[in-house]
């Protein structure tokens, strides 16, 4: 698996915190992750809304499996990516948040609050929620015997969203140019995204878009 993170400009000073307990979960499984900034509060400046349209380039290319992302409440981040198809996010808070999320809804991103509540020992709940995040295979179901028909509602929910969403290669160029070009500024973005994008429409998308 592929893990994204991003953060937004009200968070990025705790990027390197957020790396490290990410990176310290997924190298236990065999997992990579690409931190796509920001770095630092000089990083080129991300929006919660241009966390949004990261984020969905980023799973709707294939340039990554899962992201992790937040703001200073984690609501913003998590409308923001909603509000685009292919990507389902959950607002997590708690190690118990990230299971159920995983194993009840089955998503692909999460948004973190990373100013509420994070002081001593808040890289030690990141960790933790990292590793309930992905301690097992998502979508199993919490409590197993409701896997049945959380996963029933699962496949009703994808296809609600197929049918509200136009495709993405839509979307993005009917935004503002600028509000995008800022979403793909990072430093590391083109280096990162052009290796690992597969869905070619997409790919000749962001390049248009970065003209």
């Amino acid at each position: 698996m592929k893990i994204a993170l991003i953060n937004e400009n009200s968070q990025a000073a705790k990027n390197a915190v957020i790396f490290n307990a990410l990176k310290k979960v997924a190298d236990a499984h065999g997992f990579e992750v690409v931190n796509y900034g920001m770095y630092s509060a000089e990083s080129p400046s991300l929006t919660y809304v241009q966390n949004g349209i990261l984020a969905a380039t980023l799973l709707n290319s294939g340039a990554c499996d899962y992201v992790i992302t937040g703001c200073g409440t984690g609501e913003g981040a998590m409308l923001a990516l909603n509000s685009f198809p292919g990507v389902i996010c959950g607002h997590v808070a708690t190690p118990l948040d990230a299971y159920t999320f995983a194993q009840i809804n089955d998503g692909n991103a999460i948004s973190i609050p990373f100013a509420l509540g994070f002081g001593w020992g808040g890289d030690l709940n990141l960790e933790y929620i990292f590793e309930k995040l992905f301690c097992e295979p998502s979508g199993q179901g919490y409590p197993r015997e409701r896997a049945v028909p959380e996963q029933t509602n699962k496949k009703i929910l994808d296809g609600v969203r197929a049918a509200a969403f136009k495709p993405l290669t839509e979307i993005i160029p009917s935004l503002d140019k600028d509000l995008v070009k800022g979403a793909y500024a990072g430093e590391k973005f083109q280096e990162y995204f052009f290796r690992d994008a597969k869905d070619e429409k997409i790919v000749a998308m962001v390049k248009d878009m970065l003209k």
